[in-house]
């Protein structure tokens, strides 16, 4: 009797249970609803259990050492998949870390969205001293391209649909979405809310070019003598390969890829004037600017790196606001470059004339004479080695393995990579972006190997990986085929530096001579190698590639080899007084 008199009593109370859903579980549930399937976070108060029931419902939620890291993921998978990529963190402290990695994004119109667990509001907004207060969406707002606060359960769909919406749409960027810790534990009616989710639809339109602007930057190029294309990484974004090829080849203009564009054509193509830079941006008279933005990277668009060559530009770009933001801009192109581009291909007609021949056979005469140049530096086997011979070997791993992800970042290490190492497909490169930033390379590695699937070669000054490095331990947690080469000279940009004063404290640019980075993913499993010569790290690098197995390679340089600040010392002040 009590046994039948009971099962009716726990049957109702587990239907009354499946009628309620909870904040927990409508979070992970809108963002599925939207096919975000990847977290990439740390767990903590107040965001530990929602990281654990997230991974139970499907969600692959990859916990990183350190916010920025994850955050860095979480920027570059968005690059990669055009979808946001999700940064989970907690408050305070945790917000702030994974802030750096969100302001990266929205400069580099990556679409991301952070996610952080916040102090209650009611705490918050008298300054009652609440664990961890902070009023995180004040902050965020002026680093991110939209910030957005929930504060009832019902409201988590919309919530959610409107930070998706507003990192893919027009000119993508950062959104940081502010969860209060009692949102997690509201509960309400399953049914409800269910419906209160939003599947967003078409989240990032097209926006087709007016026709009058696709004629005018046609009628610019057509009357051009010295024609050039730079394809910034916003054209390696866009996924409009297939067209941006089409245009480019219909048009038999030279075109220069910007670092993370590399690949849209390989850099082999003979239309390519990657290594012809300095005599195209200073020679061309008419310049059509596909994705790119005429900032720092491209010298303003102005000053000697241009020449004296009088220059009109075309510029294709969602952003309206970015015409003439340095010089004027005679062509604006205003949509999405897959349509922008299309628009252009169909105005082109059937017979575009070419270039003018002695343009484009100078072109290709600087570009050779400057390959042929580099390439017996590039064939060394220097003992220790020097940043060509190193490169040399990297370059030749490239070209057998073209289908692999090329992570780089660093002073040197970047700035010789990114015109040694050739790219055969787009979005294979990736690197420190439009800041020029140190410490994005584990955090893009791990995403990068997650996101595609492909192996990843992450090429690293000893000075960048520092910024990353514990996250060694993330890649062999999560057993992902990356193989990290670190190019270890001893210091940052050299490791030569003196302590003027002859005290016992090394130069501020100086590191432990003689370190072993290698043995630090030998401490978490993963293979070490330590490389003296172009050769060994051949070998060693192929090893690891065919393996796929987590791989650190500490690559001997040159304590000697480097210049201060790479290519850019120009940036640094220097002081024009002499202490007597």
């Amino acid at each position: 009797m009590l046994t039948t008199a009971t099962k009716p009593e726990t049957t109702a109370a587990n239907d009354a249970e499946q009628e309620l859903t909870d904040g927990f579980h409508l979070i992970i549930d809108a963002l599925k609803l939207n096919g975000l399937n990847t977290i990439y976070g740390v767990p903590g108060i107040p965001i530990t259990d929602f990281g654990r029931m997230a991974q139970a419902e499907g969600i692959r939620v990859l916990s990183f050492r350190h916010e920025q890291n994850a955050g860095y993921a979480a920027s570059i998978a968005g690059f990669l998949t055009k979808k946001p990529g999700i940064c989970l963190t907690v408050s305070a402290p945790g917000f702030l870390n994974g802030l750096t990695a969100l302001a990266h994004a929205t400069t580099n119109c990556f679409p991301m969205i952070l996610i952080s667990g916040s102090s209650e509001r009611e705490i918050v907004d008298l300054q009652q001293g609440d664990y961890e207060e902070m009023d995180q969406l004040a902050i965020a707002k002026p680093l991110c391209k939209a910030a957005f606060r929930v504060l009832h359960a019902q409201d988590i769909g919309i919530g959610v649909a409107r930070a998706i919406r507003a990192a893919v749409s027009g000119r993508p960027g950062g959104v940081y979405l502010d969860l209060p810790a009692k949102l997690f534990g509201q509960v309400m009616n399953a049914d409800a809310g269910k419906k209160s989710l939003v599947k967003v639809i078409d989240a990032a339109p097209a926006q087709i070019p007016a026709p009058e602007s696709v004629k005018r930057a046609l009628d610019v190029l057509k009357a051009a003598k010295k024609p050039l294309i730079i394809l910034g990484k916003g054209a390696a974004y866009a996924q409009a390969d297939d067209a941006i090829r089409s245009l480019v080849e219909k048009s038999g203009i030279p075109f220069l890829p910007m670092s993370m564009g590399k690949g849209l054509l390989p850099d082999m193509h003979p239309q390519c004037a990657g290594a012809a830079r300095s005599t195209v941006l200073k020679d061309s008279d008419v310049v059509m600017l596909i994705g790119a933005r005429l900032n720092w990277l491209l010298s303003h668009g102005k000053g000697k790196t241009w020449g004296d060559t009088p220059k009109k530009f075309i510029q294709i770009d969602i952003e309206p606001k970015e015409m003439d933001s340095n010089v004027e801009i005679v062509a604006p192109v205003v949509g999405d470059i897959g349509s922008c581009v299309s628009a252009l291909l169909q105005g082109m007609g059937d017979n575009w004339p070419a270039p003018p021949a002695e343009w484009t056979k100078s072109v290709q005469a600087k570009r050779d004479d400057n390959v042929a140049k580099m390439a017996p530096r590039l064939m060394n086997n220097n003992s220790p080695m020097d940043y060509h011979g190193a490169l040399g070997v990297l370059r030749t791993i490239i070209k057998e393995r073209p289908d692999a992800i090329l992570v780089n970042e660093g002073a040197n290490t970047l700035d010789l990579a990114r015109g040694i190492i050739d790219m055969y497909q787009p979005r294979k490169r990736i690197d420190v972006g439009t800041w020029g930033i140190m410490g994005i390379g584990m955090g893009y590695s791990i995403a990068a190997a997650i996101e595609t699937g492909k192996p990843v070669l992450a090429v690293e000054g000893d000075s960048a990986f520092g910024f990353s490095g514990m996250e060694v331990e993330t890649i062999c947690r999560y057993k992902l085929p990356v193989c990290v080469v670190i190019f270890n000279n001893d210091g940052i940009y050299r490791g030569t530096d003196v302590n003027p004063t002859g005290g016992p404290d090394v130069a501020p640019t100086v590191f432990v001579k003689g370190a072993r980075y290698d043995r630090m993913m030998e401490a978490f499993g993963g293979v070490g190698v330590n490389a003296t010569t172009p050769d060994e790290l051949k070998r060693a690098v192929n090893a690891a590639m065919d393996s796929g197995k987590p791989t650190l390679i500490n690559a001997v340089i040159d304590p000697a080899a480097g210049s201060e600040s790479g290519r850019i010392g120009n940036l640094n002040p220097q002081s024009v007084l002499k202490k007597k």
